[in-house]
């Protein structure tokens, strides 16, 4: 029988491959479950911790201005070095994170969606329905200035304006050692934020909740509360009201605690940290860190899709010893998946779209059938699954994915 034709590309997407596990993983999706099907077209661009340090982390801000010229990028997950990955590694300095690096640059909003499975059972019982985690993804702690006072002194926070002259705000009288941390943001980047989610919630037709701490913050996080209130009443208030879905402001622990009543089915907007804690809560209790979509979208529509989990440091020891490993690829699938599909919309090419549909459905019939990694097979709600290991599911999902 011939092979069937492949799905052309008219556009490429951008590939970010990446580290350890994850690095593995991606080659064998590729391999396995997108080139025998696309004749995949991308501006391939290595963010791997090595070739990172060699560029001198120039490679990653390439991408990031590769992902704004052709809209689209899929990425790997990538390591941000600590002081014991330095050593590791030989590296010339603590590189930053490159999430961060291309969230900056692109000045976008993360979108991140748990993928909902048949026989893997949220935590919460009264969850039906995803939550989708927008994250602000500019400033705050990723974007961090951080002293270590050596002993006693005076801390002040210096604003020194254009003309010269300065605004003082007393920090802290230090008498002993102890640390100092600034922050920042900017007007634009949180309006485009706020634009970001609102058109997403209007998109999707889901309320739109958004939380900070502005009854302890009452400057900083009171601006992203003003800026989201501005806007809704300017300019989406009446299309909220006429698609049915509400947006409302409430303080961040509060919205925990709805979150934990709700039935689901809503957008959280979230500031840069928060979001980043939350979306690692709510994929853990809807199933695993390997089972949530992410996309970085920018206020210009710029896509980049990735795995919101890290890069499997555990497994990839292992593999290299030469061991079984049974890592989730669900993450990393959904994040080609999503790329495809939005460079097939883009480019209006909807064989390719629907070649994205088909390899999601895939996975999920794939689990569905009891077939899943060991991360799942302990904690689903089927008698008897089959756990796999790391090549066998993505095999097992390209055998559902053939006609």
């Amino acid at each position: 029988m011939a092979e069937p034709k492949k799905i052309r590309m008219r556009t490429p997407l951008v590939e970010m491959d990446g580290d350890e596990m994850t690095r593995i993983i991606w080659q064998m999706v590729k391999d396995d479950l997108i080139c025998p099907f696309v004749e995949l077209k991308s501006e391939y661009f290595d963010l791997g911790l090595r070739h990172r340090d060699e560029t001198d982390d120039e490679v990653t801000v390439n991408a990031a201005e590769a992902t704004r010229r052709l809209g689209v990028a899929v990425k790997c997950a990538t390591i941000t070095p600590n002081a014991q990955r330095v050593e590791e590694y030989g590296l010339k300095q603590m590189w930053k994170s490159p999430n961060g690096t291309i969230r900056a640059l692109l000045d976008g909003t993360v979108f991140r969606t748990p993928i909902v499975v048949r026989g893997i059972e949220p935590q919460v019982r009264s969850w039906k329905r995803p939550i989708t985690i927008a994250r602000h993804a500019y400033g705050d702690v990723y974007r961090n200035v951080e002293i270590r006072v050596p002993g006693a002194g005076r801390a002040e926070l210096v604003l020194t304006s254009a003309d010269g002259t300065e605004r003082r705000e007393l920090i802290h009288e230090f008498t002993s050692p102890g640390v100092i941390q600034g922050m920042h943001n900017l007007d634009a980047s949180i309006e485009s934020f706020a634009t970001s989610c609102l058109e997403y919630a209007l998109a999707t037709r889901q309320d739109l909740w958004f939380a900070t701490k502005d009854t302890i913050s009452k400057t900083y996080d009171h601006r992203f509360k003003d800026i989201f209130a501005d806007l809704f009443e300017a300019s989406y208030k009446e299309r909220f009201e006429a698609a049915g879905i509400e947006y409302f402001y409430t303080l961040i622990d509060d919205a925990v605690a709805r979150v934990m009543r709700s039935e689901g089915g809503f957008v959280w907007a979230c500031k840069n940290y928060d979001g980043d804690v939350m979306s690692d809560m709510l994929s853990a209790a809807f199933g695993s860190l390997a089972m949530m979509t992410s996309v970085l979208v920018s206020p210009q529509g710029h896509f980049e899709y990735e795995a919101a989990h890290g890069t499997v440091q555990r497994h990839y020891y292992r593999h290299l010893k030469g061991e079984r490993t049974s890592t989730n690829s669900v993450a990393t699938i959904f994040a080609w998946s999503g790329a495809l599909r939005k460079r097939g919309e883009l480019d209006d090419t909807p064989e390719l779209a629907s070649f994205a549909d088909r390899l999601e459905k895939a996975t999920i019939d794939t689990i569905e059938s009891g077939q899943m990694t060991g991360d799942l097979a302990r904690i689903t709600t089927f008698p008897k699954p089959q756990t796999l290991d790391t090549e066998q599911f993505i095999l097992a999902v390209a055998e559902h994915l053939r006609p």
